[in-house]
Order: C-alpha cells, then sequence, then structure tokens
C-alpha cells in the first residue's frame, strides 16, 4: 500500500514543522537574529564566491545554530508551562539551553572565521 501521495498525517506534520517555524520567529527576538546572520552569511557567500565545500560548511555551521535556537525555545516553553513559578532548576535548565545555542553560535563563528578571513 505505497502511495505516491503524502498521507494526511504526513502533511499536517509538515504544516505543524511551518507553524513551528512561525512561532520560532515570530517570538524569539535571538530567533530572527539568528536568521539575519544567515543572510548576512550566504550574502557574503555569493559575494565572496565560495567554493562549494565551503558553501557545505557554512550551510552546516547555520543549521545547526538554528536548529539549536529551535530547541532552546522549545525548552524555555515546556519549562515555562511545567514550572511557572520560579526555580532554581527551572533557571538552569533554561541556561543550559541558551548554552547551547551559545556554543552553536561560536561555532559558526569559527567556521565563519575559517571560510572568510582568508578572503579578506
Amino acid at each position: 500500500m505505497n502511495s505516491s501521495k503524502a498521507s494526511p498525517s504526513r502533511i499536517a506534520a509538515f504544516a505543524n514543522a511551518v507553524r513551528g517555524l512561525r512561532v520560532l520567529f515570530k517570538g524569539q527576538v535571538n530567533a530572527r537574529i539568528h536568521l539575519m546572520a544567515c543572510g548576512v552569511v550566504v550574502a557574503l557567500g555569493f559575494g565572496l564566491k565560495v567554493s562549494a565545500t565551503e558553501w557545505l560548511a557554512l550551510i552546516l555551521a547555520m543549521a545547526c545554530v538554528l536548529t539549536a535556537e529551535a530547541l532552546n525555545t522549545a525548552l524555555e516553553l515546556c519549562v515555562d508551562l511545567a514550572s511557572p513559578e520560579w526555580h532554581e532548576l527551572a533557571r538552569d535548565a533554561k541556561d543550559v539551553a541558551a548554552a547551547g545555542v551559545l556554543l552553536a553560535s561560536l561555532g559558526a563563528a569559527g567556521v565563519g572565521a575559517v571560510v572568510f578571513l582568508p578572503k579578506f
């Protein structure tokens, strides 16, 4: 029973993911900042004519940062739901998730430095 059409549940899952992107980029200033940084990276990549290998590194770095930001946002929303009152563990969970975004961003900055600095 293999159909070439996407099943309604797959379509719904895709629609939910698109809705999640809207939640992420509409509600999170940091996510929009990361998205703008990706736009700058893409513009620099085209302007400086980076190689296919360099594009792969840049795309992977951008995807890692945006994924980390999305997971951080999801964790923050879950923590806020589970622990609306201030709690030390809730704070720690949010801070560790934010640290994940910071680590991904630092790694992406390193990739950007390796790719772009020699071109200047």
